[in-house]
Protein backbone atom coordinates (compact mmCIF):
# COMPACT_ATOMS: atom_id res chain seq x y z
CA UNK A 1 0.00 0.00 0.00
CA UNK A 2 1.41 3.51 -0.95
CA UNK A 3 1.95 5.74 2.37
CA UNK A 4 -0.22 8.39 2.63
CA UNK A 5 0.59 12.12 2.02
CA UNK A 6 2.46 13.48 4.71
CA UNK A 7 0.06 16.08 5.39
CA UNK A 8 -2.58 13.83 6.32
CA UNK A 9 -0.60 12.30 8.51
CA UNK A 10 0.64 14.98 10.62
CA UNK A 11 -3.19 16.21 10.78
CA UNK A 12 -4.35 12.59 12.00
CA UNK A 13 -1.39 12.61 14.25
CA UNK A 14 -2.67 16.24 15.58
CA UNK A 15 -6.22 14.73 15.72
CA UNK A 16 -5.01 11.54 18.16
CA UNK A 17 -2.73 13.84 20.31
CA UNK A 18 -6.32 16.30 20.79
CA UNK A 19 -8.05 12.97 21.66
CA UNK A 20 -5.47 12.08 24.41
CA UNK A 21 -5.77 15.26 26.00
CA UNK A 22 -9.41 15.23 26.14
CA UNK A 23 -9.11 11.41 27.50
CA UNK A 24 -7.56 13.18 30.21
CA UNK A 25 -9.81 16.07 30.81
CA UNK A 26 -12.94 13.69 30.64
CA UNK A 27 -11.24 11.35 33.53
CA UNK A 28 -11.50 14.90 36.01
CA UNK A 29 -14.80 13.97 37.07
CA UNK A 30 -16.48 10.47 37.34
CA UNK A 31 -19.42 11.95 34.80
CA UNK A 32 -17.31 12.36 31.95
CA UNK A 33 -14.83 9.31 33.02
CA UNK A 34 -16.00 6.59 30.58
CA UNK A 35 -16.48 9.14 27.96
CA UNK A 36 -12.82 9.96 28.12
CA UNK A 37 -11.80 6.27 28.40
CA UNK A 38 -13.29 6.30 25.07
CA UNK A 39 -12.55 9.45 23.48
CA UNK A 40 -8.58 7.93 24.17
CA UNK A 41 -9.41 4.23 23.05
CA UNK A 42 -10.28 6.10 19.78
CA UNK A 43 -7.30 8.24 19.80
CA UNK A 44 -4.55 5.53 20.18
CA UNK A 45 -6.21 2.82 17.74
CA UNK A 46 -6.65 6.46 15.01
CA UNK A 47 -2.22 6.41 16.02
CA UNK A 48 -1.90 2.54 15.54
CA UNK A 49 -3.99 2.82 12.13
CA UNK A 50 -2.08 5.88 11.05
CA UNK A 51 1.14 4.41 11.77
CA UNK A 52 0.00 2.06 9.09
CA UNK A 53 -1.21 4.32 6.46
CA UNK A 54 1.99 6.33 6.56
CA UNK A 55 4.84 4.30 6.78
CA UNK A 56 5.95 1.22 4.37
CA UNK A 57 6.51 -2.23 6.21
CA UNK A 58 8.09 -5.20 4.81
CA UNK A 59 6.72 -7.13 8.46
CA UNK A 60 3.23 -6.25 8.47
CA UNK A 61 2.49 -10.03 9.15
CA UNK A 62 4.62 -10.47 12.21
CA UNK A 63 3.75 -6.58 13.43
CA UNK A 64 -0.40 -7.89 13.25
CA UNK A 65 0.58 -11.20 14.60
CA UNK A 66 2.29 -9.69 17.86
CA UNK A 67 -0.99 -7.45 18.15
CA UNK A 68 -3.20 -10.41 17.90
CA UNK A 69 -1.53 -12.19 20.64
CA UNK A 70 -0.93 -9.03 23.03
CA UNK A 71 -4.68 -8.23 22.68
CA UNK A 72 -5.53 -11.86 23.20
CA UNK A 73 -3.88 -12.13 26.58
CA UNK A 74 -4.44 -8.67 27.53
CA UNK A 75 -8.37 -8.02 26.92
CA UNK A 76 -9.30 -11.20 29.16
CA UNK A 77 -6.97 -10.32 31.70
CA UNK A 78 -8.22 -6.42 32.13
CA UNK A 79 -12.10 -8.20 31.92
CA UNK A 80 -11.55 -10.19 34.46
CA UNK A 81 -9.67 -8.82 36.83
CA UNK A 82 -11.58 -7.59 40.44
CA UNK A 83 -11.64 -4.50 41.34
CA UNK A 84 -9.19 -5.03 44.48
CA UNK A 85 -6.38 -6.14 42.07
CA UNK A 86 -6.95 -3.08 39.59
CA UNK A 87 -3.41 -1.96 41.20
CA UNK A 88 -1.51 -4.85 40.59
CA UNK A 89 -3.48 -4.56 36.60
CA UNK A 90 -2.13 -0.97 36.40
CA UNK A 91 1.54 -1.31 37.30
CA UNK A 92 1.85 -4.68 35.35
CA UNK A 93 0.47 -2.36 32.20
CA UNK A 94 2.72 0.34 32.81
CA UNK A 95 6.26 -1.74 33.45
CA UNK A 96 5.21 -3.53 29.83
CA UNK A 97 5.21 -0.22 28.54
CA UNK A 98 8.74 0.92 30.00
CA UNK A 99 9.79 -2.35 29.25
CA UNK A 100 8.65 -1.92 25.31
CA UNK A 101 9.82 2.07 24.91
CA UNK A 102 13.46 0.11 26.30
CA UNK A 103 13.25 -2.48 23.47
CA UNK A 104 12.56 0.28 20.81
CA UNK A 105 15.44 2.02 21.84
CA UNK A 106 17.56 -0.65 21.98
CA UNK A 107 16.89 -1.90 18.79
CA UNK A 108 17.63 1.64 16.95
CA UNK A 109 20.55 2.43 18.97
CA UNK A 110 22.32 0.28 15.91
CA UNK A 111 20.61 2.27 13.04
CA UNK A 112 22.17 5.80 13.77
CA UNK A 113 25.59 7.56 14.31
CA UNK A 114 23.86 10.68 15.58
CA UNK A 115 24.82 11.78 19.41
CA UNK A 116 22.00 13.27 20.22
CA UNK A 117 19.52 10.51 18.96
CA UNK A 118 22.17 8.05 21.12
CA UNK A 119 21.31 10.86 24.67
CA UNK A 120 18.04 9.72 23.69
CA UNK A 121 18.27 6.06 23.48
CA UNK A 122 20.32 6.02 26.53
CA UNK A 123 17.70 7.89 28.58
CA UNK A 124 14.67 5.72 26.97
CA UNK A 125 17.16 2.33 27.89
CA UNK A 126 17.96 3.26 31.66
CA UNK A 127 13.95 4.90 32.77
CA UNK A 128 12.58 2.37 30.78
CA UNK A 129 14.41 -0.41 32.95
CA UNK A 130 13.62 1.17 35.68
CA UNK A 131 10.13 1.46 35.04
CA UNK A 132 9.91 -2.00 33.70
CA UNK A 133 11.65 -3.25 36.71
CA UNK A 134 9.89 -1.49 39.67
CA UNK A 135 6.35 -2.25 38.30
CA UNK A 136 7.46 -5.98 38.67
CA UNK A 137 8.46 -5.15 42.30
CA UNK A 138 4.92 -3.20 42.86
CA UNK A 139 3.06 -5.70 41.24
CA UNK A 140 4.66 -8.89 43.48
CA UNK A 141 4.01 -6.48 46.46
CA UNK A 142 0.38 -5.52 45.83
CA UNK A 143 -0.12 -9.61 44.93
CA UNK A 144 1.67 -10.64 48.12
CA UNK A 145 3.99 -12.67 45.97
CA UNK A 146 6.49 -11.05 48.24
CA UNK A 147 6.54 -9.17 51.52
CA UNK A 148 5.13 -6.19 51.83
CA UNK A 149 6.85 -4.73 54.19
CA UNK A 150 9.97 -2.52 53.27
CA UNK A 151 13.15 -4.35 52.46
CA UNK A 152 15.98 -3.17 53.45
CA UNK A 153 19.72 -4.66 54.38
CA UNK A 154 23.34 -3.19 55.06
CA UNK A 155 24.83 -1.08 52.12
CA UNK A 156 21.58 -0.79 49.76
CA UNK A 157 22.06 2.92 50.07
CA UNK A 158 25.62 2.80 48.88
CA UNK A 159 24.75 -0.15 46.22
CA UNK A 160 22.01 2.08 44.82
CA UNK A 161 24.15 4.81 44.58
CA UNK A 162 26.84 2.44 43.22
CA UNK A 163 24.24 0.94 40.70
CA UNK A 164 23.28 4.75 39.71
CA UNK A 165 26.95 5.95 38.82
CA UNK A 166 27.59 2.85 36.80
CA UNK A 167 24.25 3.79 34.76
CA UNK A 168 25.22 7.24 34.60
CA UNK A 169 29.26 6.15 32.92
CA UNK A 170 28.25 3.69 31.11
CA UNK A 171 25.19 5.59 29.41
CA UNK A 172 27.95 8.29 28.30
CA UNK A 173 30.20 5.54 27.11
CA UNK A 174 27.11 4.27 24.80
CA UNK A 175 26.80 8.09 23.64
CA UNK A 176 30.08 8.38 22.25
CA UNK A 177 30.53 4.75 20.95
CA UNK A 178 27.34 3.11 19.97
CA UNK A 179 28.14 -0.02 21.61
CA UNK A 180 25.30 -2.91 21.74
CA UNK A 181 27.30 -4.65 24.74
CA UNK A 182 27.53 -1.42 26.83
CA UNK A 183 23.70 -0.44 26.29
CA UNK A 184 22.73 -4.14 27.40
CA UNK A 185 24.70 -2.92 30.63
CA UNK A 186 23.00 0.14 30.69
CA UNK A 187 19.91 -1.92 30.24
CA UNK A 188 20.80 -4.45 33.24
CA UNK A 189 22.01 -1.74 35.23
CA UNK A 190 18.44 0.33 34.69
CA UNK A 191 16.77 -3.18 35.66
CA UNK A 192 18.70 -3.32 39.03
CA UNK A 193 18.41 0.41 39.90
CA UNK A 194 14.08 -0.40 38.99
CA UNK A 195 14.35 -2.99 41.74
CA UNK A 196 16.39 -1.64 44.38
CA UNK A 197 14.38 1.70 44.23
CA UNK A 198 10.73 -0.09 44.82
CA UNK A 199 12.04 -2.71 47.71
CA UNK A 200 12.51 0.00 50.10
CA UNK A 201 8.80 1.11 49.77
CA UNK A 202 6.37 -0.44 51.95
CA UNK A 203 2.83 -1.60 51.05
CA UNK A 204 0.92 1.53 51.97
CA UNK A 205 3.01 3.75 49.94
CA UNK A 206 3.21 1.33 46.62
CA UNK A 207 0.46 2.61 44.87
CA UNK A 208 2.23 6.01 45.31
CA UNK A 209 5.14 4.42 43.66
CA UNK A 210 3.23 3.13 40.96
CA UNK A 211 2.33 6.71 39.82
CA UNK A 212 5.51 7.55 39.80
CA UNK A 213 6.98 4.98 37.93
CA UNK A 214 3.98 6.06 35.05
CA UNK A 215 5.56 9.30 34.87
CA UNK A 216 8.79 7.60 34.35
CA UNK A 217 6.94 5.28 31.54
CA UNK A 218 5.87 8.13 29.85
CA UNK A 219 8.98 10.16 29.70
CA UNK A 220 10.24 6.65 28.54
CA UNK A 221 7.75 6.88 25.73
CA UNK A 222 8.26 10.81 25.07
CA UNK A 223 12.12 10.03 24.38
CA UNK A 224 11.45 6.74 21.88
CA UNK A 225 9.97 9.66 20.49
CA UNK A 226 12.74 11.28 19.61
CA UNK A 227 14.56 8.74 18.80
CA UNK A 228 12.14 7.47 16.46
CA UNK A 229 11.08 11.00 14.97
CA UNK A 230 7.04 10.62 16.29
CA UNK A 231 5.93 13.54 17.59
CA UNK A 232 2.80 11.96 18.42
CA UNK A 233 4.86 9.77 21.06
CA UNK A 234 6.49 12.41 22.14
CA UNK A 235 3.21 14.32 22.80
CA UNK A 236 1.58 11.51 24.23
CA UNK A 237 4.65 10.32 26.61
CA UNK A 238 4.73 14.11 28.03
CA UNK A 239 1.40 14.01 28.63
CA UNK A 240 1.30 10.71 30.75
CA UNK A 241 4.76 11.78 32.36
CA UNK A 242 2.86 15.35 33.86
CA UNK A 243 -0.08 13.72 34.62
CA UNK A 244 1.84 11.18 36.58
CA UNK A 245 4.54 13.79 38.44
CA UNK A 246 1.38 15.63 39.31
CA UNK A 247 -0.89 12.64 40.27
CA UNK A 248 2.39 11.65 42.34
CA UNK A 249 2.50 14.73 43.90
CA UNK A 250 -0.97 14.85 44.92
CA UNK A 251 -1.36 11.47 46.68
CA UNK A 252 2.34 12.16 48.67
CA UNK A 253 0.56 15.68 49.93
CA UNK A 254 -2.61 13.41 50.91
CA UNK A 255 -0.84 11.47 53.18
CA UNK A 256 1.16 14.60 54.51
CA UNK A 257 4.65 12.87 52.92
CA UNK A 258 7.10 13.82 50.50
CA UNK A 259 8.18 12.14 47.61
CA UNK A 260 11.57 11.26 48.82
CA UNK A 261 10.31 10.49 52.33
CA UNK A 262 7.91 7.76 50.33
CA UNK A 263 10.98 5.82 48.27
CA UNK A 264 13.69 6.30 51.16
CA UNK A 265 11.85 6.75 54.51
CA UNK A 266 12.73 3.05 55.22
CA UNK A 267 16.53 3.96 55.51
CA UNK A 268 15.29 5.94 58.77
CA UNK A 269 12.40 3.97 59.71
CA UNK A 270 9.79 6.31 58.17
CA UNK A 271 7.98 3.60 56.05
CA UNK A 272 4.07 3.52 56.43
CA UNK A 273 4.81 -0.22 57.13
CA UNK A 274 4.54 -1.33 60.20
CA UNK A 275 3.14 -4.11 63.02
CA UNK A 276 1.05 -6.45 62.62
CA UNK A 277 0.14 -7.57 65.94
CA UNK A 278 -3.52 -8.04 66.77
CA UNK A 279 -4.39 -6.16 69.74
CA UNK A 280 -6.09 -7.32 72.45
CA UNK A 281 -7.01 -4.62 74.09
CA UNK A 282 -11.13 -4.30 75.58
CA UNK A 283 -13.51 -2.42 73.10
CA UNK A 284 -17.18 -2.11 72.86
CA UNK A 285 -18.45 -4.37 70.19
CA UNK A 286 -22.11 -4.89 69.13
CA UNK A 287 -24.66 -6.49 66.88
CA UNK A 288 -26.09 -6.12 63.49
CA UNK A 289 -29.36 -5.52 65.23
CA UNK A 290 -27.67 -2.78 67.32
CA UNK A 291 -26.01 -0.75 64.15
CA UNK A 292 -29.35 -0.76 62.89
CA UNK A 293 -31.18 0.93 65.76
CA UNK A 294 -28.05 3.72 65.80
CA UNK A 295 -28.66 4.34 61.89
CA UNK A 296 -32.46 4.23 62.50
CA UNK A 297 -32.63 6.64 64.85
CA UNK A 298 -29.87 8.87 63.25
CA UNK A 299 -30.42 12.32 60.94
CA UNK A 300 -27.61 12.28 59.26
CA UNK A 301 -25.35 9.30 58.33
CA UNK A 302 -22.10 9.69 56.85
CA UNK A 303 -20.66 5.99 55.74
CA UNK A 304 -16.14 6.14 55.34
CA UNK A 305 -15.45 3.46 52.43
CA UNK A 306 -12.00 1.38 53.07
CA UNK A 307 -9.84 -1.39 51.38
CA UNK A 308 -11.60 -3.71 53.68
CA UNK A 309 -14.92 -3.21 51.40
CA UNK A 310 -13.25 -3.60 48.61
CA UNK A 311 -11.62 -6.83 49.49
CA UNK A 312 -15.37 -7.82 50.77
CA UNK A 313 -17.26 -6.61 47.34
CA UNK A 314 -19.40 -5.21 49.59
CA UNK A 315 -20.27 -1.86 47.97
CA UNK A 316 -23.45 -2.77 46.04
CA UNK A 317 -25.02 -3.55 49.54
CA UNK A 318 -23.08 -0.53 51.09
CA UNK A 319 -25.47 1.42 48.13
CA UNK A 320 -28.01 -0.59 49.15
CA UNK A 321 -28.17 -0.10 52.78
CA UNK A 322 -27.57 4.16 51.89
CA UNK A 323 -30.94 4.21 49.92
CA UNK A 324 -32.62 1.77 52.72
CA UNK A 325 -31.66 4.60 55.18
CA UNK A 326 -32.49 7.70 52.62
CA UNK A 327 -36.23 5.88 52.54
CA UNK A 328 -36.52 6.54 56.04
CA UNK A 329 -35.32 10.88 55.48
CA UNK A 330 -31.97 10.06 57.05
CA UNK A 331 -29.37 11.96 55.32
CA UNK A 332 -26.76 9.77 53.45
CA UNK A 333 -23.29 10.53 52.04
CA UNK A 334 -20.08 8.59 51.32
CA UNK A 335 -16.53 10.59 52.51
CA UNK A 336 -13.65 9.78 50.21
CA UNK A 337 -10.13 9.86 51.46
CA UNK A 338 -8.11 10.26 48.53
CA UNK A 339 -5.55 7.52 49.19
CA UNK A 340 -8.58 4.64 50.42
CA UNK A 341 -7.64 1.76 49.01
CA UNK A 342 -4.93 0.74 47.02
CA UNK A 343 -5.27 3.37 44.03
CA UNK A 344 -6.07 6.82 43.32
CA UNK A 345 -10.17 6.91 42.43
CA UNK A 346 -10.28 3.34 44.11
CA UNK A 347 -13.26 4.13 46.27
CA UNK A 348 -15.14 6.56 43.65
CA UNK A 349 -14.52 3.41 41.20
CA UNK A 350 -16.30 0.56 42.98
CA UNK A 351 -19.08 2.76 44.80
CA UNK A 352 -19.62 4.23 40.82
CA UNK A 353 -19.91 0.44 39.96
CA UNK A 354 -22.51 0.09 42.96
CA UNK A 355 -24.33 3.00 41.21
CA UNK A 356 -24.32 5.25 44.14
CA UNK A 357 -24.76 8.98 42.25
CA UNK A 358 -22.05 11.14 41.98
CA UNK A 359 -23.32 13.73 44.24
CA UNK A 360 -22.94 11.54 47.10
CA UNK A 361 -19.29 10.94 46.89
CA UNK A 362 -17.95 13.90 48.94
CA UNK A 363 -13.97 14.06 48.90
CA UNK A 364 -11.92 15.30 52.15
CA UNK A 365 -11.79 18.86 51.84
CA UNK A 366 -15.54 18.86 51.82
CA UNK A 367 -16.93 16.43 54.00
CA UNK A 368 -14.32 16.44 57.09
CA UNK A 369 -16.25 19.81 58.09
CA UNK A 370 -19.78 17.99 58.36
CA UNK A 371 -19.06 14.99 60.45
CA UNK A 372 -19.97 17.24 63.68
CA UNK A 373 -23.42 17.27 62.50
CA UNK A 374 -23.59 13.48 61.98
CA UNK A 375 -25.00 11.21 64.34
CA UNK A 376 -23.72 8.50 62.98
CA UNK A 377 -19.74 7.44 61.25
CA UNK A 378 -20.14 4.24 59.57
CA UNK A 379 -16.29 3.63 58.81
CA UNK A 380 -16.60 0.09 56.73
CA UNK A 381 -13.11 -1.03 56.23
CA UNK A 382 -11.19 1.72 56.79
CA UNK A 383 -8.34 2.38 59.40
CA UNK A 384 -5.66 4.59 58.66
CA UNK A 385 -7.56 7.11 57.11
CA UNK A 386 -9.38 8.09 60.13
CA UNK A 387 -6.58 7.41 62.86
CA UNK A 388 -6.45 10.54 64.88
CA UNK A 389 -2.32 9.52 65.69
CA UNK A 390 -2.19 11.26 62.39
CA UNK A 391 -3.06 14.14 63.95
CA UNK A 392 -1.70 13.77 67.73
CA UNK A 393 1.28 11.10 67.68
CA UNK A 394 4.97 12.93 66.33
CA UNK A 395 6.79 10.17 65.21
CA UNK A 396 4.07 7.60 64.02
CA UNK A 397 4.30 6.42 60.37
CA UNK A 398 0.93 8.39 59.10
CA UNK A 399 1.77 11.82 61.67
CA UNK A 400 1.43 15.12 59.34
CA UNK A 401 -1.14 12.91 56.76
CA UNK A 402 -4.91 14.72 56.57
CA UNK A 403 -7.56 12.48 58.13
CA UNK A 404 -11.26 12.34 57.86
CA UNK A 405 -12.39 13.71 60.80
CA UNK A 406 -14.63 10.68 61.80
CA UNK A 407 -13.90 11.45 65.42
CA UNK A 408 -16.09 14.45 65.40
CA UNK A 409 -19.72 12.32 64.95
CA UNK A 410 -21.84 11.91 67.69
CA UNK A 411 -21.48 8.08 67.32
CA UNK A 412 -18.64 6.48 65.46
CA UNK A 413 -19.31 2.53 64.03
CA UNK A 414 -16.24 0.34 62.73
CA UNK A 415 -17.04 -2.56 60.91
CA UNK A 416 -13.61 -4.46 60.95
CA UNK A 417 -13.19 -7.93 60.33
CA UNK A 418 -10.72 -8.40 63.12
CA UNK A 419 -8.28 -5.80 65.67
CA UNK A 420 -5.23 -6.17 63.13
CA UNK A 421 -3.87 -2.70 62.29
CA UNK A 422 -3.87 -1.42 59.07
CA UNK A 423 -1.01 -0.29 56.97
CA UNK A 424 0.77 1.95 59.08
CA UNK A 425 0.55 -0.91 61.54
CA UNK A 426 -0.39 1.14 64.40
CA UNK A 427 -3.37 0.98 66.89
CA UNK A 428 -6.20 3.39 65.80
CA UNK A 429 -7.23 5.13 69.69
CA UNK A 430 -10.63 5.95 67.98
CA UNK A 431 -11.77 2.58 68.24
CA UNK A 432 -11.39 2.63 72.46
CA UNK A 433 -13.03 5.67 72.82
CA UNK A 434 -16.64 5.79 74.83
CA UNK A 435 -18.43 7.04 71.15
CA UNK A 436 -17.12 3.80 68.74
CA UNK A 437 -19.06 0.35 68.56
CA UNK A 438 -17.21 -1.86 66.46
CA UNK A 439 -19.13 -4.61 64.20
CA UNK A 440 -16.52 -7.83 63.66
CA UNK A 441 -16.89 -9.60 60.47
CA UNK A 442 -16.38 -9.30 56.98
CA UNK A 443 -17.70 -5.95 55.38
CA UNK A 444 -20.32 -7.68 53.07
CA UNK A 445 -21.91 -9.83 55.28
CA UNK A 446 -21.93 -7.22 58.13
CA UNK A 447 -23.66 -4.93 55.62
CA UNK A 448 -25.69 -7.29 54.91
CA UNK A 449 -27.08 -7.91 58.42
CA UNK A 450 -27.33 -4.50 59.39
CA UNK A 451 -29.44 -4.13 56.00
CA UNK A 452 -31.91 -6.55 56.96
CA UNK A 453 -31.84 -5.25 60.35
CA UNK A 454 -32.88 -1.82 59.66
CA UNK A 455 -35.74 -2.79 56.67
CA UNK A 456 -37.14 -4.68 59.63
CA UNK A 457 -36.71 -2.06 62.59
CA UNK A 458 -40.17 -0.37 63.47
CA UNK A 459 -39.23 3.17 64.87
CA UNK A 460 -41.50 4.38 67.24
Amino acid sequence: MTPIDPVWTSLLYLAAAVCFILALKGLNSPRTARRGNLVGAFGAALAVATVFMSVKMDNVPWILGAMVVGSGVAAPVARQVKMTQMPQLVALFNGVGGGAAALVALLELAHTEDHWVRVAIVFTLLVGAVSFAGSAITFSKLQELMTTRPVVFPGLPTLMGAVLLAAVGVAVAVVFSGSIALALVLLLLGLAAGVLLVLPVGGADVPIVISLLNAFTGLAVAASGLVLGNVLLVVAGTLVGASGTILTRAMAAAMGRSVAGILFGAFKGGSTAGSTAVSDRPVRSSSPEDVAVLLGYAQRVIIVPGYGLAVAQGQHTAAELALALEARGIDVDFAIHPVAGRMPGHMNVLLAEANVPYESLKEMGEINSEFRTADVALVVGANDVVNPAAKTTVGSPIYGMPILEVADARQVVFLKRSMRPGFAGIENELMYEPQTTLLFGDAKESLTKVLSAVKALKLS
